[in-house]
């Protein structure tokens, strides 16, 4: 049950996003259908393999970032339209808004781990959005010396 929720709300998380960036409406299920997965990679590693928050981030972001890419050239649309929805579920809010709070209340300590942790998270995001735009440039590169071959 754990792991269907976690599809459905990632899901409707990304869908309503692709709402509000106002993406076109034919792209609504395949946004919802990427975040999901980037989403559910994450759960994937952090849950059932016990992998740091960080990892698990930069995993779920590659993940979501192949599979935009992959939505991308069959629905002949910018991929940064997925990414961006589909993004929303991986990121640390929540933990942000505690390093805001303990910032606030003078808790120095723990707002300073907590907001190293939001900057890696971050940083581990953006990494493994960078590493699937690599990927898929190469992927692609090599197709195209495939087909001047022939």
């Amino acid at each position: 049950m754990f792991w269907i929720l976690n599809l459905i709300f990632s899901y409707t998380a990304s869908l309503f996003f692709c709402v509000i960036f106002d993406a076109p409406r034919k792209l609504y299920l395949s946004c919802g259908f990427v975040g999901a997965c980037g989403w559910m990679v994450y759960i994937l590693f952090f849950q059932g393999l016990n992998v740091h928050t960080i990892y698990s981030s930069f995993f779920g972001s590659l993940a979501l970032g192949l599979i935009s890419h992959y939505m991308a050239r069959t629905k002949r649309e910018p991929a940064i339209i997925f990414m961006v929805p589909g993004i929303i579920p991986l990121v640390p809010g929540g933990l942000a808004f505690d390093a805001t709070k303990n910032l606030v209340l003078l808790d120095f300590s723990k707002a300073i781990n907590t907001m190293l942790e939001v900057t890696l998270i971050a940083g581990a995001i953006a990494l493994g959005l960078l590493f699937a735009d690599q990927i898929s440039k190469i992927i692609l590169s090599g197709f195209a010396r495939t087909r001047k071959r022939i």
